[in-house]
């Protein structure tokens, strides 16, 4: 860090936090993009309302743990926690109101016009569609609820954790009044009136259907205002002075000593349930409330600021939007789905070993299929000449065919060695199934290494041939994930490397015992090693700036916040490096600051896919050395994490690569560009050919995928005659 000093000014900083919520703003400006389908629009403002969900239970809630920590230490940007609260208390409720307006100005009229209706009351309803929901109520919903009253006896609930609920004030009927009631004062002194809460059952679809007026039209009400509209059937001894919707987020940053945990699966299951009890640190409810409602929930809640109280204009948990996207017949509603194109390298059926002999081949998703991966798995898992299967996991589809493979693999005798990482925000209980279900089939299932996460994307097959035995192996920049890969961009490589195989072989070695060896022949792998080979890299390329000579580093990632790569590139950029970067996320990093980052280009794509692949090309006086991997440039990925980047050697492959961001910086459709003043702006495409990357690199991928041969002959159907020893067999 002391090389750097010079250029760790506070003000060369962005906030990590505040350069998170102006990511949200370009995705939520993919929703106000007029150019782009409306269910597509939807699906962005959906995106919006999931991400901010996660944001505030791990990233605000971990700096509030701070706050009560009375931890003072400044970030890179020089703010504190409380300072940094209360900027992003500014900037969220700013995004959130943009949110909702968009949502209620632009997106609801335009589906209104396109014969969708989303009624949010039953004033709108017909008389026909009233009774409807009525009866749907009672048929459906009313035997579901459980309406939880609050007094004296009854203390208020546990309410769980980004649950959507409603809340009621009632008054007990003169009829029924039996004994005067007990007052119950939890706090502040309130009038005597009743109150209770109801969850909004999530077994039931939050889109409730009706009828609707036109034909032709959708028309839906949302089932927290069914439940609003008959809440009164609930309480027949009361009557319903007001009711509305609420929803908590509660702190779910997971906090466990793996020093002191003997088993670490049992130790993640027991700080799972207590998510459901972490402090409340956002409280959602329509701008429209009664005060007597809202206070009440303050006082339950423990709600300590007004910093903490969101109220919303329109339907709590803008998630629901995306059950409307994939609803049928509005195709025109949509961007026309691309169908993830065949590898020319590995034919339909074809051995994947075979094809991997003949050379190192790149899988470009979701462009083309994640298919081979699938089919690189099973296919280890039947094959009688493979020995051994080593695997990384960290994010799985619901039903992943690779875990099925592996079982298989296990049960059909070869060695199997799984590393699952349970510590994975949110996926947590769905590795620990997973895993469980490996052991049982034979598995050797390890949980990674103390205190780090492994975030590394490899697997390692082990076969015995002619030649002696030979290792295959894929790494990757994305997940084992056959779901996500639809949608997520990311790239891998197929190798039997003999010099990258036993660089694997030494990487499970490592996460499975205490074997770190001495040098790598050409993995890089962290938490040791990778930072050191970053700063490397970019210091060449400024030392060769310095000489004269042509210098540039281009670098593709998710987020850009650590402080010392940010200075090493700022450096390089006094030094005359050209540096272009593409982060999607986070960046901490500032251009245009005059004499320090004026030879540095950001850009953010947001687009149909999420941008999720990590290249990082280095000029290197002409002789590029190129890397792809698992890491971002962030403290995480560099110190407490296992990740691995691989360099691309082949010359056609590294082409490709080349390509990838060669089109990626023309893009001028998709692409953010990065300001001065910290502002992302879209360029101004006016006269000039509109360069949209993914949408090129499906055409590209359609291009070049192999065409299917129309292999169909004239059918005969031939009678078949037994077999002249059958025949006597009967007689």
């Amino acid at each position: 860090m002391e090389k750097w000093k010079e250029y760790m000014k506070p003000e060369y900083f962005e906030n990590r936090e505040l350069s998170w919520l102006k990511f949200e703003l370009r995705c939520l400006n993919e929703a106000r993009d007029k150019t782009i389908p409306l269910l597509e629009r939807l699906k962005f403002v959906s995106i919006t309302s999931s991400n901010l969900d996660e944001f505030f239970m791990v990233r605000v809630a971990s700096l509030r743990d701070m706050v009560h920590a009375d931890y003072k230490k400044k970030d890179i940007a020089g703010m504190i926690p409380s300072e940094q609260l209360k900027a992003i208390n500014h900037d969220t409720r700013e995004l959130v109101e943009l949110q909702y307006s968009t949502y209620n100005r632009s997106l609801l009229p335009l589906l209104h016009a396109k014969g969708i209706h989303l009624l949010d009351s039953y004033e709108k309803l017909s008389a026909e569609q009233a009774a409807y929901v009525d009866r749907y109520f009672d048929e459906n919903v009313y035997p579901v609820l459980t309406p939880m009253a609050v007094d004296a006896s009854r203390p208020f609930p546990l309410i769980r954790n980004k649950t959507l609920n409603i809340v009621a004030m009632l008054e007990q009927r003169p009829e029924t009044k039996a004994l005067p009631k007990k007052e119950r004062t939890a706090g502040k002194a309130r009038i005597a009136h009743d109150y209770a809460t109801v969850q909004v059952p999530s077994v039931l679809p939050r889109l409730v259907y009706i009828p609707s007026e036109k034909e032709g039209d959708q028309s839906f009400i949302l089932l927290e205002q069914v439940i609003e509209k008959n809440i009164s059937k609930l309480f027949s001894n009361y009557h319903v002075i007001c009711a509305y919707p609420y929803r908590i987020m509660r702190n779910a940053d997971l906090s466990i000593d793996e020093d002191e945990a003997e088993d670490l699966l049992q130790e993640i299951e027991k700080q799972l349930k207590k998510r459901q009890w972490g402090e409340v640190i956002r409280l959602e409810v329509e701008d429209r409330i009664d005060k007597r409602l809202l206070q009440f929930l303050e006082e339950e809640l423990h709600i300590e600021s007004g910093d903490d109280i969101y109220k919303i204009n329109g339907p709590i948990d803008l998630t629901y939007l995306t059950k409307l996207y994939d609803l049928p017949g509005y195709d025109e509603l949509r961007y026309e789905q691309h169908v993830p194109q065949k590898v020319s390298r590995i034919p339909q059926g074809a051995n994947v070993f075979e094809a991997i002999r003949k050379g190192d081949i790149l899988l470009h998703h979701p462009y083309q299929t994640f298919d081979p991966v699938v089919d690189f798995i099973r296919q280890a898992a039947k094959d009688p000449d493979v020995l051994a299967i080593k695997q990384t996991l960290y994010r799985v589809s619901g039903n992943s065919p690779i875990i099925a493979s592996l079982a298989l693999a296990a049960e059909n005798g070869k060695q199997v060695t799984v590393l699952v990482e349970l510590k994975t925000r949110f996926d947590e209980e769905n590795n620990i199934v997973w895993a469980r279900k490996l052991e049982k089939a034979g598995c050797h299932v390890i949980y990674g290494l103390v205190g780090l996460k492994t975030h590394s994307k490899i697997a390692l097959v082990v076969r015995r041939e002619e030649e002696g035995i030979r290792r295959y192996v894929h790494l990757g920049t994305g997940n084992y994930n056959d779901s996500t890969a639809r949608f997520y961009t990311d790239c891998g490589i197929f190798t039997c490397s003999g010099a990258i195989g036993e660089d694997a072989t030494a990487v499970f070695n490592m996460l499975s015992g205490y074997s770190e060896p001495l040098s790598w022949n050409r993995l890089v792998v962290a938490p040791i090693w990778l930072r050191n080979k970053f700063l490397k890299l970019i210091g060449r390329e400024a030392k060769n700036a310095r000489a004269g000579r042509p210098a540039k580093i281009v670098a593709k990632m998710n987020s850009l916040c650590d402080a010392e790569i940010i200075a090493a590139l700022y450096d390089a950029s006094v030094a005359g490096v050209k540096i272009q970067l593409l982060v999607r996320g986070i960046c901490c990093l500032k251009v245009g600051i005059p004499g320090i980052s004026e030879n540095i280009h950001v850009r953010s794509i947001v687009g149909n896919y999420l941008e999720h692949s990590r290249i990082f090309c280095f000029y290197n006086d002409g002789q590029e050395e190129i890397y792809m991997g698992s890491a971002d440039w962030m403290p995480r990925n560099l110190d407490r994490r296992v990740e691995i980047i691989f360099p691309v050697e082949d010359p056609e492959l590294r082409k490709r690569v080349l390509h990838i961001l060669e089109v990626e910086f023309a893009d001028n459709v998709k692409a953010n560009i990065l300001q001065p003043d910290g502002r992302y702006e879209k360029i101004d495409k006016r006269g000039k050919a509109k360069v949209d990357s993914q949408k090129q690199f499906c055409e590209e991928a359609d291009r070049e995928a192999p065409k299917e041969q129309d292999v169909r002959k004239e059918r005969v159907f031939t009678p078949a005659e037994p077999a002249a020893s059958a025949v006597s067999s009967n007689l």
